[in-house]
């Protein structure tokens, strides 16, 4: 296999085109142990969502290349493990410098292989990624020691009687391989690989197979600013087989994933058996519990909270409220003013820009959002806005679904009850608060909930009964030091802020006489 030095840069493209352009074909290569290696499989095609054009190649990984690069991260592991904190420190800023550096660049990257506008590929994908390594530079520096209370220790078996001091250690678990999602390649992988690094582990990571490509653009960002060989190592792949061998390789200790609820399953029985560490943030379907006292200011912020699930990644985000249920007395106001939201939405172009919404990722998966739609139709909803595949100029070509708006819902429905990740809102109605607490936990997921109402008292009382890992109150927004992750089938583990330092690493304890 042909190997070429991680020295940053254009190395690791064989068309030697700059960095993050897609006109220029990239072609990639995989990176293992600092090396740009040619890939077993060959390459395949990844598709902008808004054109149907390639934008580049992403390498095919074989299964033996994968353990490569598991036994490159584990050989790395020893050496990155006993680095001063400061030198990781100065590595992730470093990194961070070099991909705002390239924000532009790697804007038009992220735009093309998302399809995201270019507002969110700029502003929530690029620069989260930048700020997500500069928040675990400073997380490298945070104290891993937590001093115990002494304890007073007779005399026994175990020795004469003393004090006995102790302290709780926070050590790296090792090699960890971080499998990432789709949705956002650049605020995702950066989530997983900075704290990972900052904690002292290496990583193998393997990318979403639709937009691998701007995870190779943070690799040479990591690259240049000085990340030993073997500390990062990337392998893609389109075939499963990929990220299979990316979870069972002997040489992983731990996997961290993002995706769908049937995967994490899977990848969590092959870490039952090998007893592996694992970190999973899986599907949500998310209640938003809207009550009649909310009041007009309340409606107008819930209306548009709510509607940030029709354009924000058009819908392909596991934390939106995509299940509204809605108190009787506000019901058919809300519906009316959700439908008002989506009907002035522009769906199109994402680089356009007066573009709201832009495609889904694929073919595929716009054919699984219309199906869905298509069986709350049959199942009895009433569809209010939306439902037909978007027309217009520029509109014949890539991945488009109209924001849709779905009410007469009831719990039992699948459309209600399954995660369907895309442009679509599902309104339930409910008499009383008894009910929408029990309605909303009546679901699988329980990864983030909101409540609107104009009761604080209410709001919070509400939330302390909602069985999901956060929960918003009278908002959307996100703390991003506040631990995020779900209850049920939403994942296991928390991570964001000082959580996903503790997520990537293993408590030790160290006991001595005083």
């Amino acid at each position: 296999m042909t190997r070429e030095p991680g020295t940053g840069g254009t190395t690791g493209r064989s068309d030697g085109g700059p960095t993050g352009r897609p006109e220029d074909g990239i072609t990639e290569r995989l990176y293992i142990g600092g090396e740009w290696v040619e890939p077993d499989g060959g390459h395949y095609d990844v598709v902008d969502p808004a054109t149907e054009d390639v934008v580049g190649r992403a390498p095919e990984a074989s299964r033996a290349q994968v353990h490569e690069a598991a036994e490159a991260a584990r050989e790395a592991f020893a050496t990155w493990s006993r680095t001063k904190p400061e030198e990781r420190a100065a590595i992730l800023d470093r990194a961070a410098d070099l991909m705002a550096r390239d924000a532009e660049a790697n804007t038009l990257l992220a735009r093309a292989e998302t399809g995201a506008t270019t507002a969110t590929a700029r502003a929530m994908q690029v620069a989260v990624g930048a700020a997500r390594f500069r928040r675990y530079a400073r997380g490298a520096l945070e104290p891993v020691e937590q001093a115990l209370p002494p304890q007073i220790s007779p005399a026994g078996p175990m020795g004469r009687a003393g004090v006995l001091g102790a302290v709780a250690v926070r050590r790296p678990v090792g090699v960890v391989t971080c499998i990432t999602s789709y949705n956002n390649p650049w605020a995702n992988p950066a989530g997983k690989i900075a704290p990972a690094l900052a904690m002292g582990n290496t990583v193998v990571v393997k990318p979403a197979p639709q937009d691998p490509l701007s995870v190779f653009a943070m690799t040479r960002a990591l690259a240049e600013a000085g990340v030993p060989a073997g500390v990062v190592n990337v392998v893609t792949g389109a075939a499963p087989a990929v990220g299979e061998a990316a979870v069972d390789a002997p040489a992983v200790d731990m996997v961290s994933f993002t995706g769908s609820t049937a995967v994490g399953q899977a990848i969590g029985e092959v870490c039952g058996r090998q007893l592996k560490r694992q970190l999973m943030e899986l599907g949500g379907k998310g209640a938003a519990l809207v009550f009649d006292d909310v009041g007009e200011d309340g409606l107008a912020a819930a209306v548009s909270g709510i509607g940030t699930t029709f354009s924000f990644y058009s819908g392909q985000i596991c934390t939106a409220p995509t299940r509204v249920l809605a108190q009787r007395g506000i019901h058919d106001r809300l519906v009316e003013r959700l439908a008002g939201y989506a009907g002035h939405l522009t769906v199109g172009d994402p680089a356009a820009p007066g573009t709201v919404v832009g495609p889904v990722i694929s073919a595929a998966h716009r054919d699984r959002v219309e199906s869905y739609v298509e069986l709350g139709r049959k199942e009895g909803a009433r569809v209010v806005v939306g439902g037909e595949r978007p027309a217009g100029p520029g509109l014949d070509r890539g991945f488009y679904v109209a924001p849709t708006l779905l009410a007469d819902c009831t719990n039992e429905m699948r459309v209600v009850r399954e995660e369907i990740f895309g442009p679509v809102v599902v309104v339930v109605p409910f008499d009383d608060e008894e009910e929408g607490v029990a309605l909303a936990n009546d679901s699988d997921y329980g990864l983030i909930d909101y409540v609107w109402s104009g009761d604080v008292a209410r709001a919070f009382r509400v939330a302390s009964r909602l069985r999901a890992g956060g929960v918003g109150v009278n908002t959307v927004g996100r703390n991003m030091e506040a631990p995020f992750g779900g209850f049920k089938k939403s994942g296991v583990g928390r991570d964001v802020g000082s959580y996903a330092l503790h997520a990537y690493s293993e408590l030790q304890a160290v006991v001595w006489p005083g």
